[in-house]
């Protein structure tokens, strides 16, 4: 269990709720002495040993911490320090708590706030809450001087949901900003430069994340994904997740039910439609306009749907952000701002524009003939297999499925490489860069994925094999998403949690070892000990005289006896935890 090492913010850490207290006879191990000073106390790293995946499952969450950062297990003293030193100074409403853990030797920022920091955040956020119904209901944003008007203020525990908590708090450590001239290591700040993105596009901040609260998962697990034919509970997705993943459900669970519609009457449609070429067209044309009918509805009840839930969570009226703050990752030259009068960094659009023309523009559009020329390849042999006569039926479809795999690779190798074209042009705002990068891979993805499907559908005019390779898109691309979805990170978790928990075993073994092993004691003081270490048989007798030297050697086998049994129930009570921060 990873202990407490500090509490920045000059608020005090006995008074959080749920603090649980280190277990007794947990082992420690002393940090560097420049954080000791800095502390007070001793940096107490992890002291969990791991015995089954079971038990690494049901490891206690960690309380007291909202967002976690963490660093690289290269992070030196002086970057810890530095960073600590101006979230305490910067923001001293936040109260961080520095762990350490003992297997991958990080460190990591436990970060949370209290309630009346919480308030105060949500005041600068402007966040929006529900009002009382007798001063009118509905929802406005936060404000302290009339806190009393807010349903729920009173509890500490029912105000703020998890994801609120943690809106405040990354807008407090996005906005933590540097100061004229400050400097950590070869990273030099420019005034108000926020910090914390700068530090995680450098590597320097490994990661910085919300963490999860296992509760809230558990009760989403039962009344949403193992429920069948219910309702998806959306506001209790929109209090945990936010608002974007709230909506992004909504429109998919609303996409999912309206096309019903359109199955049902295709259906009908297709048993009643006879086997002549002439019911067939007017089947086609009848499906055709239904469709048309039937998506202009679709849009329609849609934007009255997605209007009701945006006034319910309270992001209709919503204002934008007035100033866009540069990526972390802008480059260029420093230089005076002619607006604001400020150092920033300027990157001539000229660049951009001859970046774009002589690298990105030929690179998409090679891209997009070497997927036509795969194409034609795939077809070319999917003739070659139909001419062979004695070919079993599955061996049509190998062609197909080839076509299936260069379309998810291509597609998976493209985006890297449109990412690193972005990457390369350098935009300034996140918007501008995630506009382009949008329309890079969705022109691709549009030739790669539908190419062929146009081809076959308005130049070959083949209806049996546009049937057959629409059927071998979509199973594999369902496969493929179940695959990247489920199965690997599955798999990935299940061999990272073997590796740990072989790691545990053998620190068990070797904590069994020091428990029973060679009687140290012997060992010291210049005493006789055995060749190579040998341990003696359970049966020798150690002095057994009546003497002086007797009584020692018997009080020595005392002490050994009573230090092993405290090794060994400490070992007891060390395999009973998991390796973690928490």
């Amino acid at each position: 269990m990873a202990e407490t090492a500090s509490g920045a913010g000059g608020t005090s850490l006995e008074g959080e709720r749920g603090k649980r207290p280190p277990p007794d006879g947990e082992p420690a191990a002393p940090a560097s002495g420049v954080l000791d000073k800095l502390f007070g106390k001793r940096l107490l790293q992890v002291g969990r040993y791991l015995v089954s995946h079971k038990a690494w499952m049901k490891t206690v969450p960690t309380e007291n911490c909202d967002v976690l950062m963490t660093f690289p297990d290269t992070t030196d003293d002086h970057t810890l320090l530095w960073l600590l030193n101006h979230i305490r100074v910067g923001i001293p409403e936040l109260i961080v708590q520095v762990r350490h853990h003992r297997h991958t030797r990080a460190y990591a920022f436990f970060v949370t706030a209290t309630y009346e920091s919480l308030l105060r955040g949500a005041d600068e956020l402007g966040l929006r809450k529900a009002v009382k119904t007798e001063f009118g209901g509905g929802t406005r944003g936060f404000s302290c001087e009339e806190d009393f008007i807010y349903e729920n203020v009173e509890s500490e525990l029912r105000f703020f949901t998890s994801q609120e908590r943690q809106s405040i708090i990354r807008f407090w450590l996005q906005n933590l900003r540097a100061k004229q001239g400050e400097a950590l290591h070869n990273v030099r700040f420019l005034e108000d430069q926020p910090i914390i993105p700068e530090l995680a596009a450098r590597g320097i901040i490994q990661q910085v994340f919300p963490v999860h609260e296992q509760r809230i998962l558990n009760r989403l697990m039962k009344s949403w994904v193992q429920a069948v034919c219910e309702n998806q509970p959306l506001d209790e997705i929109c209090d945990y997740f936010g608002v974007k993943i709230a909506m992004y459900f909504a429109w998919l669970g609303f996409y999912t039910s309206a096309m019903v519609y359109p199955a049902v009457f295709g259906s009908v449609l297709y048993t009643f439609t006879e086997a002549d070429q002439t019911s067939r067209d007017v089947s086609c044309v009848v499906f055709a306009l239904f469709n048309v009918v039937w998506s202009t509805l679709f849009l329609e009840e849609w934007k009255r749907r997605g209007a009701e839930l945006a006034y319910k969570w309270g992001t209709l009226d919503s204002p934008g952000e007035a100033v866009e703050e540069p990526r972390p990752q802008f480059r260029g030259v420093r230089r005076i701002s002619p607006v604001t009068r400020a150092e920033e960094f300027y990157y001539p659009p000229w660049k951009r524009l001859l970046f774009q023309l002589l690298v990105s523009l030929p690179l998409c559009l090679t891209c997009l003939a070497c997927v036509f020329l795969l194409m034609l390849g795939c077809f070319q042999l999917q003739e070659l297999v139909l001419s062979v006569k004695g070919l079993p039926r599955l061996a049509r479809f190998l062609p197909k499925v080839m076509l299936a795999l260069l379309v998810s690779a291509s597609a998976e190798g493209y985006k890297k490489l449109a990412v690193w074209l972005n990457d390369m042009e350098n935009y300034r705002l996140e918007s501008a860069y995630e506009k382009h990068l949008i329309i890079k891979v969705v022109l691709f993805q549009f030739v790669n994925s539908y190419l062929s499907l146009f081809y076959i559908g308005f130049y070959l005019k083949d209806m049996e094999r546009l049937k057959e390779l629409l059927i071998v898109l979509s199973l594999s691309q369902s496969l493929e998403r179940q695959l990247w979805a489920v199965l690997v990170p599955l798999a990935a978790l299940r061999f990272c949690l073997l590796l740990l928990s072989l790691r545990g075993l053998l620190l068990m073994a070797r904590a069994k070892v020091l428990a029973g092993g060679e009687p140290s004691g012997l060992r010291r003081g210049g005493q006789r000990g055995y060749a190579g270490g040998l341990t003696p048989s359970r049966g020798c007798m150690w002095g057994t005289g009546r003497g002086g030297a007797g009584r020692r050697r018997r009080t020595r086998r005392r002490r050994r006896t009573k230090r092993r049994k405290t090794r060994r129930r400490k070992a007891r009570r060390a395999a009973s935890w998991t390796a973690g921060f928490g």
